[in-house]
């Protein structure tokens, strides 16, 4: 799952980048409205964290613009402020959900990943598989009990493959929802590590990710 942080904290910014990769995010950033704004316009998001106190364009702008420009992907709001009114300004502007500085990391991580299982991302934590049980809150894949040990990137794609069971996802799909955008788009990242989960996993669910031709993968 692919997030955008927008928070003009530098301290603040970088902290939550690297929790939320540990967590297995891919996770761009940015430090201002209108960065966040031309960012979550052209890139895919699963979500958006977005602090309302913004240099250049503030969040409460930003969201409505998003909101106006047909994008859907839930927004979660960042402020200092924690007054009644200034949270129904921004879930009336578009937000899905409202976080109040300070907070602990683990429940934005929590909110998040609640914003996730609301649909048409998917209305549970846990997806089955014959043998094998991938939970999405403890990122942990097991075949008959027995835990698999993939890296994040494997873990991201194999989530986002059962996901999108029997769709053809390309390439840039797959960059778009698991890496962040310092990926290298030339490059055959994306192969490599198709190759590596195939080769962690069983002969027999291996063989059920297909290679489209010319196109990308499918789990079938």
């Amino acid at each position: 799952m692919k997030l955008l942080i927008v928070e003009d904290e530098v301290k603040l910014n970088k902290g939550l980048v690297t929790v939320l990769q540990g967590k297995g995010f891919a996770v761009d950033s940015a430090l201002d409205g209108e960065e966040g704004e031309r960012l979550a316009r052209w890139n895919a998001y699963d979500v958006v964290v977005l602090d309302i106190m913004l240099p250049k364009r503030n969040g409460l702008e930003v969201c409505r613009n998003l909101r106006e420009a047909g994008k859907t992907m839930p927004i979660l709001m960042l402020t200092a402020r924690d007054a009644v009114e200034d949270k129904v300004e921004g879930l009336d502007g578009g937000a899905d959900d409202y976080l109040a500085k300070p907070f602990a990391t683990q429940e934005l991580v929590a909110r998040i990943r609640s914003l996730l299982r609301r649909p048409p991302l998917a209305s549970h934590d846990i997806f089955t598989w014959d043998d094998l049980t991938l939970d999405t809150r403890t990122q942990k894949v097991t075949i008959k009990d027995k835990e698999l040990t993939l890296t994040l990137r494997e873990y991201g794609l194999l989530e986002y493959l059962i996901r999108n069971k029997g769709t053809v996802l390309t390439r840039d799909d797959l960059l778009e929802h698991v890496w962040d955008r310092n990926h290298d788009t030339l490059s055959n990242v994306v192969d490599v590590h198709i190759k590596n989960l195939r080769n962690k996993l069983p002969k027999s669910y291996a063989s059920h990710i297909e290679t489209v031709r010319g196109k990308g993968y499918r789990l079938i």
